[in-house]
């Protein structure tokens, strides 16, 4: 058994050639303590193995408040010891995401039932039809950007449908979550939570007046052996549903298109065989999921992993990404197969913090990729692949643009 404190540094490259660089990890330093090229220092755990069985572990703690601490801790800011670094707005971050049980039982069993795979079905046909008119509006012989003219509208679009966002004020929420999740890094972080604070609150006041079919309509009345969420609970639990679930489906469909087009043969199979489609979006998931690394966690007691001891207080994430392709897990993980058995991929995570919107993630990503290839047979890049580029970002894993022909 052993530590090392000494971060190892990871640079730029992770960004652009990431599973290169976590195969490095994980083959050689399967529990490192590292430093991203932005300045972020943390625990990195690479072995599926020792991914899920993080995940699970009771040592391991989300709540927001012990993050703040051990972030104070590693940072020269002499700020106040645990301080909301949001001025005060830091509680609209206190989701399922960040909460341990017994306040992440209570909370997911609020919101669960809006989540089901019959509930998410249901919305189903709304989406295919405007997948088809987003598809309708392309053509010519010119390359066409398939993030900002298909996968980027179509998650907002969904998850705006899901939330109940009218269409008006959907711009609004676009603009807030490239913010929020780090798109424009130069934005002003807390004017824009103060602003989708205070535009959920008001929203979310006429659903409670004038419920519809909506989600959030849906929370403001949810109860559960005599609870309902509070007004800041279903503000939170909004804005994660915003952020997470249009932004990680966006990568979804742009890595699984890249995935097809890089593999022809695979892409030949199903549309011979569209059953396929369903298993497939599983395989996108293992094979170039859109989460490189979880959200931080920290440790509330030692925890040794691969006889690795990571001291209490540490912050730690998981590489799903990594995970994904250990080949003690998954035969030949750098091959893209759309018949494998996909069972146990870590792409939506594990334990009580698995992804409530994986039934909506997965509809997206069929009703995308399906319409997508049906309606194109001759979609291909307009671009090496080596040329394109990849976020700046060590949570989410997805391309910056998708230049595609379409014929």
């Amino acid at each position: 058994m052993s530590v090392d404190h000494e971060p190892m540094t990871i640079g730029p490259d992770f960004f652009q050639h990431t599973h290169t660089v976590l195969k490095g990890l994980r083959e050689d330093s399967p529990v490192r303590r590292v430093r991203f090229s932005d300045g972020e220092s943390c625990w990195v755990i690479t072995r599926y193995e020792d991914v899920q069985a993080l995940q699970s572990d009771p040592r391991i703690s989300h709540d927001l408040d012990r993050l703040w601490r051990a972030e104070r801790a590693t940072s020269t800011d002499q700020g106040e010891d645990g301080a909301d670094p949001y001025e005060g707005l830091g509680w609209i971050y206190r989701n399922v995401l960040y909460l341990d049980p017994p306040d992440h039982t209570r909370l997911r069993k609020l919101v669960n039932k809006s989540f089901t795979t019959p509930a998410v079905d249901r919305l189903e046909p709304r989406i295919a039809s405007y997948a088809d008119e987003l598809l309708a509006k392309l053509g010519g012989d010119e390359p066409v950007d398939l993030m900002a003219a298909f996968a980027l509208p179509l998650p907002v679009f969904a998850i705006s449908e899901v939330l109940g966002i009218p269409e008006e004020d959907r711009p609004d929420f676009w603009g807030w979550s490239n913010v929020l999740n780090g798109v424009s890094p130069d934005a002003d972080v807390v004017a824009a939570l103060r602003a989708a604070a205070d535009y959920l609150g008001g929203l979310a006041a006429r659903k409670e007046a004038n419920p519809g079919p909506d989600l959030l309509s849906q929370m403001v009345q949810a109860r559960a052996d005599g609870d309902r969420l509070s007004r800041q609970e279903l503000i939170s639990m909004a804005l994660l549903m915003l952020l997470a679930g249009h932004d990680t489906t966006v990568s979804l469909i742009t890595n699984g298109t890249l995935a097809f087009l890089e593999h022809p043969d695979q892409l030949a199979l199903m549309r011979r065989d569209p059953s396929l489609l369903a298993n497939a979006i599983e395989e996108i998931l293992r094979y170039d999921g859109p989460v490189n690394l979880s959200p931080e966690t920290v440790t509330t007691e030692p925890i040794e992993l691969s006889g690795i001891r990571i001291p209490a207080g540490e912050i730690v994430r998981v590489s799903r990404a990594a995970a994904n392709r250990d080949p003690r897990q998954f035969a030949d993980p750098d091959r893209f197969d759309i018949t494998r058995d996909t069972r146990g991929h870590a792409g939506f995570g594990y334990g009580i913090h698995y992804c409530l919107g994986a039934p909506l993630a997965r509809m997206e990503g069929r009703v995308a990729l399906g319409k997508l290839f049906t309606r194109f047979q001759g979609l291909r890049l307009a671009t090496e692949s080596a040329q394109l580029t990849y976020r700046m970002s060590t949570l989410f894993h997805g391309l910056e643009s998708l230049p595609v022909y379409l014929s």
